[in-house]
């Protein structure tokens, strides 16, 4: 009925029809088509028989959860220049089901409250600033009779805060920020006023408050009845550099953190910063599992963290004390180690990038992201979808910031490594995997390779995970609980990286997911543009999912050649303004357009009234007249140009110019690779 499961979003469930012995007659149930392409990363509630999932674009659909029937569909409508300030693409992770209402948070900002029953508005606020950067993707929470909900936009900017609103009127309890306001403007009014003055604002320099500093919430939040308190994750701190951010000093509270407050009134009770100063988008976003454990022969209420920056935390949840904190993947180089007296991690001091270029490890990606955890208190384990990465921190010589743009203080996409760097990026081949970790003994029990999303843990011994076959194409995956063993897989027309839920109706239980391909997809193999999926699944099902999208349409060059010049012009204004949508060296999935394979690639007037005229804006692809030249546009398009026509050469399996079939090392890993981004390399976090 709730986000994660329960209150305390474990993500396990007690139904054990589907188990280790009949999870091999797991058949398809049902499906139903969303009417998005963008990607899907819901995780779907249902109540008294109804599942309500959210899409793309900030959707929400009643279906019948015995046969995917529609049951109503609302459309918040969302501009499409609202997707702007988002680097991941339009999803949304949730609902929130609450005494016969629905809420969700809306890409532009609002919170809405629907009719169960009908799917009707009931009220609408809107939670943020009009015409400033901020986006909810996040799923609401509520508790107490208030909804709690947090915002997204960190890599724009702006300042992170929390909000409770009355569940049944939408009128705002309490606010928490999450890093302090410009000293000139005064006390915010807020709940965290006090807070802010005495703790944070000592640990901030220079003139963060221009930029906003970040810490947007934008992911965990969990209540926690045992002690009537809210906890929430911080994003990272804005600019990502923390030269140009804070002067190269303090730790900036409350970014990268955990925090606890008082649901009813939002008063500050404790926090723990997990990465201190943060330079390197270690987002704390990953969800929080509240969990009872014996640890020392004492029985302790507390907290599990996986967040981005590679350690795993157990947090008192009275207190906030730190118990223990362990690396759940390898190669960490940013931190030789927590110490668990001060709580505070030994930094490395080359991983501060103040004046060379710097491989980190985990990349900014994270060693895990917001994929759901599990944990189940049969095994006693966290499964958390882990992945090994390295991102290059090549920092500015110099900061702009411009209103509406992120500029995150290194150059992430269009950055050269040298020779050593590509060799240490090279050293860590980017790879995921489902890791099965005990967070008593503070190890690992067993590892399943395999690039993955959010998991479940069920009473019948199996974890499931959503994941990809192919750039476009999923499956979901059973393992025994207990030693990771594969049981059974099922292939679906998209990946699965939102969190799979089970529920039980008429003596059925049932195992379903919202599937839709990623945009951080690298686009090796794209696939024709195709809606997202809800997929079911029952023991013995009957029903057939449609057949796999066809491969997408073939590269389309231009004719004529730009000057190398020209492309080189395109290159720099690419990296700076689309590739963070359309992918690094203009390769991606397919899920927003690849650009090598656009139709209006050869069309130079097409081509100028959608990137300067704004003629897509509906779609979320705005006009960027304000920030360029109709010029600069065509030398992106001379750019791109080149690209497709490296990966003509690539499918064709010729070297660009000679007709040559391709040798070893050649071909889509090098004449289509983009320039700094080898084996490992990582873009910004989701």
């Amino acid at each position: 009925m709730t986000y994660g499961g329960t209150w305390q979003e474990r993500r396990f469930s007690r139904l054990d029809q589907v188990n280790i012995a009949t999870v091999p007659r797991l058949k398809p149930a049902w499906y139903f088509d969303f009417d998005t392409t963008r990607g899907q990363e819901s995780t779907p509630l249902v109540v008294d028989g109804v599942m309500y999932v959210t899409t793309a674009w900030s959707k929400v659909y009643a279906l019948d959860a015995r046969t995917g029937r529609e049951l109503w569909f609302f459309d918040p409508k969302v501009p499409g220049p609202a997707g702007f300030p988002l680097c991941c693409d339009v999803d949304n992770r949730g609902a929130a089901v609450y005494h016969g209402k629905v809420y969700v948070g809306t890409i532009d900002g609002r919170l809405i409250a629907l009719d169960a029953a009908t799917g009707k508005p009931v009220w609408s606020v809107m939670t943020v600033k009009p015409n400033e950067s901020y986006a909810i993707t996040g799923a609401p929470r509520v508790a107490r009779g208030k909804v709690f909900i947090g915002n997204a936009g960190a890599d724009f900017g702006g300042r992170g805060y929390v909000s409770a609103y009355d569940a049944q009127t939408g009128r705002l309890v309490w606010r928490f920020y999450t890093v302090p306001g410009d000293p000139a403007a005064g006390p915010d009014h807020a709940a965290s006023d006090d807070v802010l003055a005495k703790i944070a604002r000592p640990t901030w320099s220079g003139e963060w408050y221009r930029y906003g500093g970040g810490g947007q919430a934008w992911n965990a939040i969990v209540y926690d009845p045992d002690f009537n308190q809210l906890y929430f994750g911080t994003g990272n701190a804005y600019p990502w550099n923390r030269n140009f951010r804070s002067a190269n000093r303090g730790d900036n509270l409350f970014t990268a953190s955990i925090v606890a407050v008082d649901a009813d009134t939002g008063e500050y009770k404790w926090h723990y910063q997990e990465t201190p100063g943060d330079s390197w988008d270690y987002d704390s976003i990953a969800d929080i599992t509240l969990v009872d454990l014996t640890i020392d022969g004492h029985r302790r209420k507390v907290l599990l963290h996986a967040p981005k920056n590679g350690f795993l935390y157990v947090i008192d949840r009275r207190t906030g004390k730190l118990l223990s904190a362990t690396a759940f993947v390898p190669g960490i180089n940013w931190a030789t180690h927590v110490d668990l007296r001060t709580g505070r991690p030994a930094i490395v001091a080359a991983a501060r990038y103040r004046d060379k270029s710097w491989v980190g490890r985990p990349g900014a990606s994270g060693a895990h992201n917001w994929y759901p955890v599990a944990f189940s208190p049969l095994t006693g384990l966290l499964y958390i979808p882990a992945t090994d990465t390295t991102t290059l921190y090549q920092p500015l010589k110099t900061y702009q910031a411009i209103p509406g743009q992120p500029n995150i203080g290194i150059d992430l996409f269009g950055a050269k490594p040298s020779r050593k760097a590509s060799q240490a990026i090279s050293r860590v081949p980017a790879q995921g995997y489902l890791l099965a970790w005990d967070p008593v003994k503070q190890r690992a029990v067993w590892r399943a390779a395999g690039q993955g999303g959010g998991v479940l843990a069920t009473a019948g011994g199996l974890v499931f995970q959503g994941r990809s076959r192919d750039e476009l194409l999923g499956e979901l995956v059973a393992f025994r609980a207990d030693s990771g063993a594969e049981l059974w897989h099922f292939p679906t027309p998209n990946p699965i990286i939102a969190g799979p839920i089970t529920y039980s109706l008429d003596g059925q239980q049932y195992v379903a997911a919202a599937s839709g391909a990623s945009t951080m997809s690298t686009g090796t193999k794209g696939r024709a543009r195709h809606a997202g999926e809800l997929v079911a699944f029952k023991l013995d099902g009957a029903a057939a999912f449609p057949p796999d999208p066809p491969l997408a349409p073939p590269p389309n060059p231009p004719r004529e050649r730009a000057p190398p010049a020209e492309v080189a012009a395109g290159e720099r204004h690419y990296d700076r303004y689309c590739a963070r949508c359309h992918g690094v060296g203009a390769a991606n999935a397919n899920v927003v357009p690849d650009l090598r394979r656009s139709a209006v690639l050869t069309d130079p007037a097409t081509w100028r009234q959608i990137v300067i005229g704004g003629i897509l804006a509906d779609q979320g692809m705005i006009g960027w007249s304000h920030l360029m030249t109709a010029a600069e546009a065509e030398e992106i398009r001379a750019y791109v140009g080149e690209r497709a026509r490296a990966l003509q050469h690539s499918e064709r399996g010729t070297t660009p110019g000679s007709g040559r079939r391709s040798g070893p090392g050649s071909g889509s890993g090098s004449a289509s690779s983009p320039p700094g981004s080898g084996p490992g390399q990582a873009g910004p976090g989701l």
